[in-house]
């Protein structure tokens, strides 16, 4: 009988067929683990702070448009509408002096926006800050305040 070395000996056809056996190894699966805590860390606080912005540009949009109604109103009848009056002097014909003589057939808004966190836009004429001031007074809906609760109006839009 000839003499076999081992690098010459034949594989077993069982072996040889059999495919590597497929998955991850636990090291493999740690490490994209640790690589996804990475991420999350770094993108997660980006991501949360976004509906704060997206409160804020909504408040700065709401108060652009009603800024437009109210000098469109003042264009009409020559006055903003007093205090007492009120934003609902866009919607519908006041009926409080001073009365408008020309106030336009469809009003000036169709409808009176309510801030992000469901609270009214306040109105003041004169206002504090300008010809009239509308402002919203934040998240907690308390007159001053810092950050989401902070008063937010006419005077703050760029």
């Amino acid at each position: 009988m000839p003499h076999i070395s081992a690098k010459s000996r034949p594989i077993p056809a069982s072996t040889a067929s059999r495919p590597r056996e497929a998955g991850f190894s636990l090291l493999e699966l740690m490490v994209v683990v640790v690589i996804m805590s990475i991420l999350a860390l770094v993108i997660l606080p980006r991501i949360i702070d976004r509906p704060d912005q997206a409160r804020i540009a909504r408040v700065q949009s709401d108060l652009a448009t009603i800024s437009s109604a109210l000098k469109l109103y003042r264009l009409d009848n020559f006055r903003y509408p007093t205090t007492e009056q009120g934003l609902k002097a866009l919607v519908s014909r006041p009926s409080s002096e001073p009365i408008p003589r020309n106030w336009a057939k469809n009003g000036y808004i169709d409808r009176l926006p309510k801030d992000p966190w469901g609270g009214e836009y306040q109105y003041l004429s004169p206002g504090v800050h300008g010809e009239f001031d509308v402002f919203t007074l934040g998240a907690d809906g308390i007159a001053g305040g810092s950050d989401m609760n902070a008063d937010l109006g006419t005077w703050t839009l760029e």
